[in-house]
């Protein structure tokens, strides 16, 4: 009964949450809205997601969300320091392709989006096969550091949260 009323849990959580911080203020009619739609909409996309991701351990997800937001943090410092103190022409701009392990799209998608948030950093492709992913990073002098960095940090985690 409850994996029917509610097929994506978590996608659930993340409406009532995300509706309520639209709100900006609690009332038991937005809460209740809030609940609606968080039956509604995933009851009414269910159908077109045949093969919804798993979630192996949930548990893991805060740690990454903590781990993204300091990463943004220390990036947010350091490309300041590259705007305000490094010439143009110390600059090492450079376009890196990375090796993916991962193979379930949405943790692609995590992926892709946690390089694109973390700035001096952005994900502007993906391969053909989805075995690929074209990362341009503002000053990268060793572009392997990079590749590994990205690996170890992230894609090791989505694999343990996804597949």
């Amino acid at each position: 009964m409850i994996r029917r009323l509610f097929p994506h849990p978590y996608l659930s959580a993340v409406l009532v949450l995300v509706w309520m911080l639209l709100v900006n203020r609690f009332a038991w009619g937005s809460l209740v809205f809030a609940v609606l739609l968080s039956i509604a909409i995933p009851a009414l996309t269910a159908p077109y997601w045949p093969d919804r991701a798993r979630l192996r351990n949930p548990v893991k997800i805060a740690a990454y969300m903590l781990l993204v937001l300091m990463d943004i943090v220390i990036a947010n410092v350091q490309v300041a320091m590259i705007v305000l103190f490094k010439p143009n022409r110390k600059l090492q701009p450079a376009w890196i392709t990375i090796p993916l392990d991962l193979h379930s799209p949405e943790a692609i998608t995590v992926l892709a989006g946690t390089i694109t948030l973390t700035p001096g950093t952005v994900s502007s492709d993906l391969s053909q096969d989805g075995h690929a992913l074209l990362v341009h990073c503002l000053h990268a002098p060793d572009p392997e550091s990079v590749i590994l960095d990205i690996k170890n940090r992230y894609e090791a985690r989505l694999k343990e949260i996804f597949e």
